[in-house]
C-alpha cells in the first residue's frame, strides 16, 4: 500500500503565515522588554482609551501568574517554527496539527484578552492590539486551506 501525501499549502499560506507569525514574535518581544524593563519603554500614548501603560500593568496582564507578554512571545516563537518553509514542507500531520492547535488555543486567549482590555480595564493598548490583530489574521489564513494541508483529515487514496 502507497503512501498518499497530503496536497502542499499554498504559497501564500506558508509565506503569509510565517511573515505573520515572524511579525508577532517581534511585538511580543518588544512587550516583554517593556515588561521587564519597564513601561517608559513603551511608545504608545496615555489618552482616553489607548493607555498601553494601563494595560500592561493591569491585573490581567498575568495569566497563571506568567506575563502575560511572556506568554506571547513563547507562543510566537513556537509559531513562528510551526509557520517555517521548512515545518510546511513536513510530511509529519503532528506538526500541522500542532500550528492550527496552537492557533485557535491562541485566538481564544485573544478574546479573553479584548474582553478584558474593553470590560475590565477601559482601556486599549495598541502594541497588543497589533498583537490580536496578527493572531486573528493568522487564524483567517489557517481556516482558508483544506483539512488535508492542516493534518486534521487523513488523505485517502
Amino acid at each position: 500500500m502507497s503512501q498518499v501525501v497530503a496536497p502542499p499549502a499554498p504559497r501564500w499560506a506558508v509565506i503569509s503565515t510565517f511573515l505573520l507569525s515572524l511579525a508577532g514574535l517581534g511585538v511580543a518581544t518588544y512587550l516583554t522588554i517593556a515588561h521587564y524593563v519597564g513601561t517608559q519603554v513603551l511608545a504608545c500614548s496615555a489618552s482616553a482609551l489607548v493607555n498601553c501603560e494601563a494595560v500592561t500593568t493591569s491585573a490581567q496582564s498575568h495569566f497563571l501568574g506568567m506575563p502575560v507578554s511572556v506568554l506571547g512571545l513563547g507562543n510566537f516563537l513556537v509559531l513562528s517554527a510551526l509557520c517555517s518553509p521548512w515545518a510546511w514542507a513536513s510530511t509529519n500531520t503532528l506538526i500541522h496539527r500542532a500550528r492550527v492547535t496552537l492557533i485557535l488555543i491562541s485566538i481564544a486567549m485573544v478574546i479573553w484578552l479584548v474582553t478584558a482590555e474593553i470590560a475590565i480595564i477601559g482601556k486599549l493598548c495598541l502594541w497588543c492590539t497589533a498583537v490580536h490583530v496578527i493572531t486573528f489574521a493568522m487564524v483567517l489564513l489557517l481556516t482558508r486551506l483544506n483539512r488535508e494541508q492542516t493534518g486534521w483529515t487523513p488523505v485517502s487514496e
